[in-house]
């Protein structure tokens, strides 16, 4: 099994690339299709609002189950055991927390941006500022793990070992999304998960059965296999392989699950899916399905990561190009040949291609509604047409910057960047978010501090710790300074950020209780928030 990762290079890169292309070439016809009717701010920004939730909830599972979902957990599984696992369980419990806090709220307060939901109740130019600010720094850190996973995917499928091929193969991936966002706005990204979800969830239920029929549709048995094919025996089966070693390292889970845990409901191309739906109560029924479609699909990891290392073989696995990344596609190699491969490695690119459109017309959108509209030109823009030309600029520009990140990233494990674009998201937003939504005494100062200092102490936390500098698995291999042992900053920046916003709120005179009592008012009710515009 050893020349496995051998053969999968030399596999077949025609056909890998061909069954690539034919879905681009198919999801590229519905963006087109889906842009005919983007005429507003509202059909690019929020779909015009024409989504059933059903068809949201999918939507969202397409958005969420990024490359850290199919590569990243799988190989972590494969190489890890339980403690990769950790990953999934982490990922679904998310949901609860965005479920009960903030999906039907967020719904019936904001338009189009967290911006739109905080410059509600405070004062308009700051807070939109610090949302999209924030909004681009979550954004960026998520779409160096899809870029990352696309360098790793590729090396692995078509045999392209060095930096430069890997580095053009990154440019063409943010090419191609950045053409499903300027064509098709909300509605054709939308439509792209929706497609991309079904592959996935299919193609991820096939495999799982697969293997399952290997090992006569006992789940022990595979395990016990996978025992004995991993290097660590038995303790692939239990906690504590990669989280057990020391003291730090179990700091490190428990930071790691905070920041998984409640890092999903201030994710902001999260959030916005919720304004692609009319109702408040659709927003709640996508949520609902989302949940039943990720929580399949993460039981189905747990077969795949676990036959990965039954039929493949931990060693070869972190052995091969793309290291755990490389995981799924090894195992789909090894149940159907080439065939297979093709299919998983298209599913896994469509992936990648999904999520990063959605980050990225969030990402835009934050820029040019929040920004661009609402800072710069004081909600006097010229014409509806205009924020929309500006959101598609930005969309070019923050295409440009992920190529860039993901060619330096494109080594890292990709469920481990996302977990630091978790952390993020954990600190800089949600915060602010619950602030916002639960306490009547919060205020502009309170949001301001909690934003930009959640922000800052993370990405100090992050460059300072040791997933950047200082051991062999770093971003940058050569150098330490690394003084933050914890390579997950969650721990200390979420309640770092509580705490920023209580005393920057005690610290203002400031007092917005009264829109905080029309803000509750139109929370739990929706009142005048079903028929929201642009301006």
């Amino acid at each position: 099994m050893s020349t496995l990762a051998q053969g999968v290079e030399g596999g077949s890169p025609a056909l890998n690339i061909s069954i690539f292309g034919l879905f681009v070439l198919v999801t590229l016809v519905i963006v087109f299709r889906a842009s005919r009717n983007t005429k507003t701010a509202s059909d690019y920004y929020a779909a015009g609002r024409s989504f059933s939730g059903p068809q949201n909830g999918t939507a969202i599972s397409g958005d969420y189950l990024s490359a850290a979902s199919f590569l990243g957990i799988a190989g972590a599984i494969a190489v890890y055991g339980y403690d990769g696992f950790l990953y999934s369980i982490g990922f679904l419990v998310a949901w609860l927390v965005a479920l009960l806090l903030v999906a039907e709220l967020l719904r019936n307060t904001g338009k189009f941006t967290m911006g739109d939901v905080l410059a509600f109740r405070m004062r308009q130019r700051p807070v939109r500022a610090a949302a999209a600010t924030s909004t681009l720094a979550v954004s960026f850190f998520y779409l160096l793990a899809q870029m990352a996973g696309a360098g790793g995917l590729v090396s692995l499928l078509l045999g392209i070992e060095a930096d430069a091929g890997q580095a053009l193969v990154i440019a063409i991936v943010g090419v191609v999304m950045i053409t499903y966002v300027l064509v098709g706005g909300m509605k054709g990204t939308t439509w792209v998960q929706i497609i991309k979800a079904a592959l996935l969830i299919a193609g991820a239920f096939a495999m799982t059965v697969w293997v399952l029929g290997k090992y006569g549709l006992n789940l022990s048995s595979l395990l016990g296999s996978a025992a004995e094919r991993s290097g660590d025996g038995e303790a692939v089966l239990n906690p504590g392989l990669q989280y057990g070693e020391s003291g730090t390292t179990k700091l490190d889970f428990l930071s790691l699950g905070i920041a998984l845990v409640l890092g999903t409901a201030g994710l902001p191309h999260v959030l916005m899916r919720f304004y692609t739906v009319p109702t408040a109560k659709e927003a709640r029924k996508s949520v609902v399905w989302a949940i039943v479609l990720i929580g399949l699909f993460y039981l189905f990891t747990l077969v795949l990561g676990y036959g990965a290392a039954a039929i493949v073989g931990s060693d070869t696995i972190s052995n091969a190009p793309g290291g755990e990344n490389s995981a799924a596609p090894l195992l789909a190699e090894a149940l159907g040949g080439p065939v297979l491969l093709g299919f998983i490695a298209a599913v896994a690119f469509a992936t990648i291609l999904a999520v990063v459109a959605g980050l990225t017309i969030t990402a835009s959108a934050s820029f040019a509604h929040d920004v661009y509209a609402n800072v710069i030109k004081k909600g006097q823009v010229d014409s509806k047409d205009t924020e929309v030309r500006v959101a598609r600029i930005t969309a070019c520009v923050i295409g440009a910057i992920a190529i860039a990140g993901g060619i330096l990233a494109k080594d890292q494990n990709v469920a481990f960047l996302v977990a630091l674009a978790f952390a993020v998201a954990a600190s800089a937003n949600l915060p602010t978010i619950l602030y916002s939504l639960f306490w009547k005494r919060f205020n502009t100062s309170g949001a301001l501090w909690s934003i930009y200092g959640g922000l800052t102490v993370t990405i100090v936390l992050i460059v300072f710790s040791p997933a950047v500098s200082g051991t062999e698995d770093s971003m940058i291999t050569g150098a330490d300074f690394s003084w933050f042992p914890l390579e997950n900053p969650g721990l200390v920046s979420i309640p770092a950020s509580f705490l920023l916003g209580w005393i920057g709120t005690m610290l203002s005179k400031e007092h917005l209780e009264d829109k905080h009592k029309e803000m509750e008012v139109r929370a739990l009710t929706g009142a005048g928030a079903e028929k929201a515009t642009a301006h």
